[in-house]
Protein backbone atom coordinates (compact mmCIF):
# COMPACT_ATOMS: atom_id res chain seq x y z
CA UNK A 1 0.00 0.00 0.00
CA UNK A 2 1.89 3.06 -1.38
CA UNK A 3 1.43 6.56 0.06
CA UNK A 4 -0.49 9.02 -1.63
CA UNK A 5 2.21 12.30 -1.69
CA UNK A 6 0.35 15.50 -2.21
CA UNK A 7 3.37 17.86 -1.72
CA UNK A 8 0.86 18.97 1.42
CA UNK A 9 2.17 18.51 5.29
CA UNK A 10 -0.83 19.24 7.57
CA UNK A 11 2.20 19.37 10.27
CA UNK A 12 4.21 22.04 7.52
CA UNK A 13 4.31 25.37 9.44
CA UNK A 14 3.79 24.27 12.84
CA UNK A 15 6.04 25.36 15.89
CA UNK A 16 6.44 22.38 17.73
CA UNK A 17 8.27 23.89 20.57
CA UNK A 18 7.01 24.11 24.71
CA UNK A 19 5.11 27.16 25.58
CA UNK A 20 8.61 27.34 27.61
CA UNK A 21 10.46 27.12 24.58
CA UNK A 22 8.52 29.46 23.10
CA UNK A 23 9.20 32.07 26.06
CA UNK A 24 12.70 31.27 25.98
CA UNK A 25 12.85 32.56 22.47
CA UNK A 26 10.70 35.43 22.96
CA UNK A 27 13.61 36.68 25.37
CA UNK A 28 15.98 36.16 22.29
CA UNK A 29 13.86 38.68 20.21
CA UNK A 30 12.37 35.78 18.04
CA UNK A 31 8.98 37.13 16.76
CA UNK A 32 8.20 34.16 15.35
CA UNK A 33 8.00 32.66 18.72
CA UNK A 34 5.41 34.90 20.03
CA UNK A 35 3.63 34.72 17.00
CA UNK A 36 3.40 31.32 18.09
CA UNK A 37 1.95 31.32 21.42
CA UNK A 38 -0.28 34.24 20.07
CA UNK A 39 -1.76 31.06 17.74
CA UNK A 40 -2.15 29.08 20.59
CA UNK A 41 -3.19 31.33 23.09
CA UNK A 42 -4.99 33.87 22.04
CA UNK A 43 -8.56 31.99 21.05
CA UNK A 44 -8.89 31.01 24.58
CA UNK A 45 -7.77 33.88 26.58
CA UNK A 46 -9.86 36.16 24.06
CA UNK A 47 -13.24 33.49 25.08
CA UNK A 48 -12.22 33.43 28.93
CA UNK A 49 -12.17 37.35 29.04
CA UNK A 50 -15.35 37.85 26.77
CA UNK A 51 -16.95 35.96 29.67
CA UNK A 52 -15.76 38.58 31.78
CA UNK A 53 -16.09 41.57 30.10
CA UNK A 54 -18.80 42.32 28.07
CA UNK A 55 -16.73 45.10 26.18
CA UNK A 56 -14.84 44.30 23.69
CA UNK A 57 -12.78 47.15 23.07
CA UNK A 58 -11.66 46.09 26.56
CA UNK A 59 -10.97 42.41 25.97
CA UNK A 60 -8.93 43.38 22.54
CA UNK A 61 -6.92 45.62 25.02
CA UNK A 62 -6.09 43.23 27.52
CA UNK A 63 -5.17 40.69 24.80
CA UNK A 64 -2.97 43.37 23.21
CA UNK A 65 -1.55 44.37 26.32
CA UNK A 66 -1.12 40.64 27.67
CA UNK A 67 1.38 39.72 24.71
CA UNK A 68 3.11 43.04 24.65
CA UNK A 69 3.89 42.24 28.37
CA UNK A 70 4.78 38.68 26.85
CA UNK A 71 7.56 40.49 24.81
CA UNK A 72 8.68 43.17 27.10
CA UNK A 73 9.64 40.53 29.84
CA UNK A 74 9.23 36.82 29.19
CA UNK A 75 11.46 36.02 32.07
CA UNK A 76 8.75 37.24 34.68
CA UNK A 77 7.70 33.50 34.17
CA UNK A 78 9.71 31.51 36.86
CA UNK A 79 9.38 28.51 35.41
CA UNK A 80 7.32 26.67 37.37
CA UNK A 81 3.56 26.28 37.14
CA UNK A 82 1.34 25.82 33.46
CA UNK A 83 3.00 28.91 30.92
CA UNK A 84 -1.38 28.86 29.87
CA UNK A 85 -2.17 30.14 33.78
CA UNK A 86 0.67 32.80 33.94
CA UNK A 87 -0.79 33.90 30.43
CA UNK A 88 -4.11 34.27 32.03
CA UNK A 89 -2.70 35.66 35.51
CA UNK A 90 -1.64 38.71 33.05
CA UNK A 91 -4.89 39.27 30.60
CA UNK A 92 -7.34 39.20 34.22
CA UNK A 93 -4.78 42.06 35.71
CA UNK A 94 -4.49 43.60 32.19
CA UNK A 95 -8.54 43.69 32.11
CA UNK A 96 -8.84 44.52 35.52
CA UNK A 97 -6.16 47.76 34.96
CA UNK A 98 -8.54 48.91 31.77
CA UNK A 99 -11.58 48.55 34.24
CA UNK A 100 -10.42 50.47 37.10
CA UNK A 101 -9.78 53.80 35.86
CA UNK A 102 -12.91 54.52 34.14
CA UNK A 103 -15.37 55.89 36.38
CA UNK A 104 -18.24 55.54 33.68
CA UNK A 105 -17.69 51.72 33.14
CA UNK A 106 -20.71 51.22 35.78
CA UNK A 107 -23.01 52.72 33.44
CA UNK A 108 -21.43 51.54 30.06
CA UNK A 109 -22.06 48.16 31.43
CA UNK A 110 -25.87 48.94 32.79
CA UNK A 111 -26.62 50.13 29.12
CA UNK A 112 -25.13 47.07 27.39
CA UNK A 113 -26.65 45.11 29.73
CA UNK A 114 -30.24 45.82 28.11
CA UNK A 115 -29.31 45.73 24.17
CA UNK A 116 -26.87 42.84 24.68
CA UNK A 117 -27.69 39.07 24.44
CA UNK A 118 -26.52 37.20 27.71
CA UNK A 119 -24.38 34.26 27.11
CA UNK A 120 -25.61 30.74 28.14
CA UNK A 121 -23.17 31.01 31.60
CA UNK A 122 -24.62 34.39 32.40
CA UNK A 123 -28.01 32.91 32.59
CA UNK A 124 -27.10 29.78 34.11
CA UNK A 125 -24.87 32.45 36.80
CA UNK A 126 -28.18 34.46 37.15
CA UNK A 127 -30.19 31.47 37.67
CA UNK A 128 -27.78 30.16 40.51
CA UNK A 129 -27.06 33.40 42.26
CA UNK A 130 -30.22 33.57 43.43
CA UNK A 131 -30.80 29.46 44.67
CA UNK A 132 -29.86 28.19 47.55
CA UNK A 133 -26.33 27.78 46.26
CA UNK A 134 -25.87 31.31 45.55
CA UNK A 135 -26.74 32.20 48.17
CA UNK A 136 -24.60 29.60 50.28
CA UNK A 137 -21.61 31.07 47.41
CA UNK A 138 -22.02 34.34 48.69
CA UNK A 139 -21.51 34.06 52.63
CA UNK A 140 -18.28 32.27 51.61
CA UNK A 141 -15.56 34.33 52.51
CA UNK A 142 -14.01 36.26 49.73
CA UNK A 143 -10.56 34.13 49.44
CA UNK A 144 -12.97 30.89 49.24
CA UNK A 145 -14.89 32.81 46.41
CA UNK A 146 -12.08 33.58 44.80
CA UNK A 147 -10.84 29.48 44.61
CA UNK A 148 -14.47 28.00 44.20
CA UNK A 149 -14.32 30.89 40.70
CA UNK A 150 -10.97 29.93 40.07
CA UNK A 151 -11.70 26.39 39.92
CA UNK A 152 -14.71 25.42 39.36
CA UNK A 153 -16.64 28.22 37.50
CA UNK A 154 -13.24 28.66 35.63
CA UNK A 155 -12.30 25.45 35.24
CA UNK A 156 -8.62 25.72 36.28
CA UNK A 157 -6.47 23.12 37.33
CA UNK A 158 -5.06 23.47 41.77
CA UNK A 159 -1.70 24.53 40.00
CA UNK A 160 -3.27 26.88 37.47
CA UNK A 161 -5.33 28.73 40.58
CA UNK A 162 -2.45 28.68 42.44
CA UNK A 163 -0.80 30.98 39.72
CA UNK A 164 -3.45 33.44 39.16
CA UNK A 165 -4.29 33.68 42.65
CA UNK A 166 -0.82 33.83 43.94
CA UNK A 167 -0.94 31.53 46.69
CA UNK A 168 0.60 28.26 47.14
CA UNK A 169 -1.73 24.79 45.27
CA UNK A 170 -2.20 23.77 49.05
CA UNK A 171 -3.43 27.05 50.01
CA UNK A 172 -5.91 26.34 47.24
CA UNK A 173 -6.37 22.63 48.29
CA UNK A 174 -7.32 23.77 51.62
CA UNK A 175 -9.22 26.84 50.55
CA UNK A 176 -11.31 24.43 48.98
CA UNK A 177 -11.85 21.74 51.29
CA UNK A 178 -12.93 24.40 53.67
CA UNK A 179 -15.50 26.00 50.92
CA UNK A 180 -16.96 22.39 49.84
CA UNK A 181 -17.69 21.84 54.10
CA UNK A 182 -19.10 25.49 54.53
CA UNK A 183 -21.56 24.65 51.80
CA UNK A 184 -22.23 21.56 52.24
CA UNK A 185 -23.45 22.70 55.99
CA UNK A 186 -25.46 25.94 54.48
CA UNK A 187 -27.34 23.31 52.04
CA UNK A 188 -28.28 20.55 54.28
Amino acid sequence: MGVDDTGWDAREGVDDRSDAELLAAVADADRGALHELFVRHEPWVAIRLSRRCADPAIVDTAIQDTFLAVWRKPSAWRGDGEVAAWLWGIAVRSMLHQLRPRASVVERLRSLRGSSIASAEEEVLARVEHSDVGVAFARLSPDLQAVVQATVLDGLTTREAAALLGIPSGTVKSRMSRARTELREALL
